[in-house]
């Protein structure tokens, strides 16, 4: 072979190692929660890369966990895995080497390979029963040779043995905590406790909830909203708007309008304490990001709704269906959970009828929706049964008042009694 087709095939072939990417701002470090794969071989599915596996170029290759969101991390070439740096669960820093890739060659170089193993395999599986066949045999042998030797001191054992068995029938000997271990295995029948230790996520939801209640003078206030004009303009229109805009028409972007428009009247409550020592400044805004909880089988998170008070009720339901659907899918960056002036968290929706949230710091305030069931009030001096909602605002007390907390959840209540103050701004 010449040494031009040699130097090609070095360059073609180069060994490159690819490092662990920027996360996200003020985010250093993660935990390598799996190696990816999604390609079918033979009929079986694997679901971790390994030494030797082929990739293609911005395929996802590892995910890492941080404490907000799942990063990808997707290889920039086209080749062949040649060693892994770290394990599933270790924690990886920015610019650690992640995994070196021989870039070049092709999949088919693979799938020879793992033939050749899988071949090769077999033979080894075949050899080892064998020996361990022949072994026990010698053994057996020896034992046999050696048994009848050793008759006079079986005798001699056997004496010994009837001494003190006669002994031990006239000391009684106590066995209640065997009884007892039995009796306990039938009465609560086969138990286990398994250890699992916690993601990145839910630390950091415990710590920050924990920092929130240490830091924050949290206190709740509560009303309940007959929800009957609502509902009934929902049932109207639902139909044309998902003909129209192909959303659907819920209660979220109802509370948002009246969210946004509390919060105009009452700014004190979209405003925020910010400093050192617990704080010295309060930091009023002119515009709302409204924070939605959203519920993950990792946790909960926040995405945020960017200036939710220049938006329409269709715009407000398409946002808020974008952002739940990249939070359950484990698309949610940490860019879409940045910031946010206010949180709405809706519990209603797992039937939760009342509650006391706590407040997303550094935010001064959170609003908890809550089931709608049918209840019996008095309406102009009469009994009606009506779907009513319970609402819970939970306000830091160190920056606002009872008075605005109070005027400010009635005002929610107004707005959604009667949506046609939202269109009119009243």
């Amino acid at each position: 072979m010449s040494t031009g087709l040699l130097l090609m095939i070095q360059k073609s072939q180069a060994s490159k190692v690819v490092k662990v990417p920027a996360l996200a701002e003020s985010i250093t470090e993660g935990t390598l929660s799996r190696w990816n794969k999604s390609n079918i071989i033979s009929g079986e599915f694997f679901l971790r890369y390994e030494v030797g596996d082929f990739v293609q170029q911005d395929e996802e290759v590892a995910t890492i966990e941080t404490d907000k969101v799942d990063a990808p991390v997707n290889s920039p070439y086209t080749g062949t895995i040649v060693e892994l740096y770290a394990k599933e669960d270790d924690t990886v820093s920015v610019d650690q080497d992640l995994f070196k890739i021989e870039t070049g060659g092709t999949p088919a170089e693979e799938t020879e390979t793992t033939k050749e193993e899988a071949k090769e395999e077999p033979k080894v599986e075949k050899e080892e029963p064998k020996v361990e066949k022949e072994e026990p045999k010698k053994e057996e042998l020896k034992e046999e040779k050696e048994e009848p030797k050793k008759e006079e001191p079986k005798k001699e054992e056997s004496k010994e043995r009837k001494k003190e068995l006669k002994e031990q029938e006239k000391i009684p000997s106590p066995s209640p905590p065997k009884t007892d271990s039995k009796s306990a295995t039938t009465l609560y029948g086969d138990r286990e406790d398994r250890h699992v230790k916690m993601n990145r996520m839910r630390l950091r939801i415990a710590e920050r909830l924990k920092e929130s209640q240490n830091t924050a003078a949290s206190l709740t206030t509560f009303n309940e909203i007959d929800m009957s004009n609502i509902i009934d303009l929902r049932n109207t229109y639902k139909d044309s708007i998902m003909q129209k805009h192909g959303v659907k028409l819920g209660f979220m972007s109802a509370f948002v309008k009246a969210s946004v428009f509390a919060l105009q009247e009452i700014p004190i409550v979209n405003a925020s304490i910010e400093g050192p020592d617990g704080g010295d400044t309060i930091v009023y805004r002119d515009y709302v990001d409204m924070s939605v909880a959203v519920a993950t089988p990792k946790g909960l998170v926040t995405p945020v709704v960017r200036n939710a008070h220049l938006l329409s009720f269709i715009e407000i339901e398409n946002a808020i269906a974008e952002l739940g659907k990249k939070a359950r899918d484990g698309k949610i960056t940490i860019e879409d959970m940045a910031g946010g002036t206010f949180t709405i968290s809706n519990g209603g929706v797992y039937g939760s009828l009342y509650g006391t949230p706590i407040i997303n710091m550094p935010q001064s305030a959170i609003l908890g929706m809550h089931a709608t069931k049918e209840r019996p009030v008095a309406v102009n001096g009469k009994v009606e049964i009506r779907p009513m909602m319970y609402v819970a605002l939970t306000y830091d007390h160190r920056l606002i008042d009872g008075r605005e907390a109070v005027i400010f959840l009635k005002t929610i209540k107004e707005q959604i009694e009667d949506p046609r103050r939202l269109l009119l701004s009243i």
